[in-house]
């Protein structure tokens, strides 16, 4: 009988160290899930990881499902929202910096920096400004959001866009690279400029 005690008084805090060391690894994953989004459901931050399968408002799209779109509605607009890449931490303000260049699906626009999830006034004025152009004015006229694969930023621009009041806002999540994974070049694209 002192056998069992004896064991069971090493293993009960044993289990509480485990529950314990469970619960807040639970507790720092929800903390962390809480940071990634703001309180309006908008990504915020990590946008280079997975992302779900769909978004509220918008139509999920494959490669082939894009390039059928392409054929059959010729005024489908394809808009790659992938950020400018940042200036390098550290370069002088004097020194010139020349960003990489950007390639992107053939005929699309580049409108870079609007898939954060907090926009500024200037920033969003700017999206709603080149949707408007882009599409004649017309809120059934299809737009394809795009980026990367599994990158928030074109996620948050569909919703967003969705938000606005388009009603036929298609999303490709596989965005450029599944473009060229399936075998299909793309071509050098330049930001839209600010109106």
């Amino acid at each position: 009988m002192n056998s069992i005690v004896y064991a069971l008084h090493r293993q009960i805090p044993c289990a509480v160290l485990l529950l314990a060391s469970v619960a807040a690894a639970h507790a720092s994953a929800a903390d962390q899930d809480i940071t990634l989004f703001a309180a309006d459901g908008y990504r915020i931050d990590n946008f280079r990881s997975p992302v779900p399968d769909h978004v509220p408002g918008a139509q999920t799209l494959d490669t082939v499902a894009a390039r059928a779109l392409i054929a059959s509605e010729p005024t489908a607009v394809f808009i790659d929202v992938l950020p400018r890449p940042p200036r390098p931490a550290g370069l002088s303000a004097t020194s010139l910096w020349i960003p990489p260049p950007h390639h992107s699906i053939p005929g699309s626009t580049w409108l870079p920096n609007v898939g954060y999830g907090r926009l500024s006034d200037e920033l969003d004025a700017y999206f709603r400004h080149h949707l408007q152009r882009l599409s004649d004015g017309r809120r059934d006229r299809p737009l394809v959001i795009f980026c990367q694969a599994d990158c928030w930023m074109s996620w948050n621009a569909a919703r967003r866009a969705a938000e606005y009041g388009y009603a036929r806002v298609f999303w490709y999540p596989d965005g450029t690279d599944g473009w060229t994974a399936a075998g299909l070049t793309l071509a050098p694209s330049t930001p839209a400029p600010s109106p």
